[in-house]
């Protein structure tokens, strides 16, 4: 069964880095957050503007799935409502900063209590082998 794999984190915690490196390995589609807003025109970050985009990254989540495809999204995913909204199979948190650029959203951010792994450096090329083997151990994949 092919996974919906979320990539979340402040801006700037290093999403995008680690998932241009983890696509490879799962020859996944890759939904980067940026250029669906810039797709959609949609560059609103209150906090109806991200649920639109949580839901718009599903839904085009889902097109991929339903395209026989793994995917991963990466998106920042504030809080306890954008994630749920997303409903992803597997959560990778990238935690490696404290604070981000954007004052707005290091407000708005909730810190995930379920997620199933916890980046906690910069060093995409060893934590997208470390996850994509753990995956394989734990039959995530």
């Amino acid at each position: 069964m092919k996974k919906k794999i979320l990539i979340m984190g402040l801006p700037g915690a290093g999403k995008t880095y680690l998932a241009r490196r983890l696509v490879p390995y799962l020859k996944a589609h890759w939904l980067n957050n940026d250029e669906v807003r810039k797709e959609a025109n949609d560059w609103d970050f209150s906090s109806e503007g991200r649920v639109r985009q949580s839901k718009r990254m599903k839904a085009l989540a889902q097109k991929a799935l339903n395209e026989g495809k793994n995917v991963i999204a990466d998106f920042v995913c504030p809080t306890p409502k954008t994630r749920e909204d997303f409903n992803a199979d597997i959560v990778i948190w990238v935690d490696t900063i404290k604070k981000g650029r954007f004052e707005d959203t290091n407000k708005m951010f909730v810190k995930p209590n379920k997620f199933d792994f916890r980046v906690t450096e910069k060093n995409a090329t060893k934590w997208s082998l470390q996850i994509f083997e753990d995956m394989k151990k734990k039959n995530l994949i």
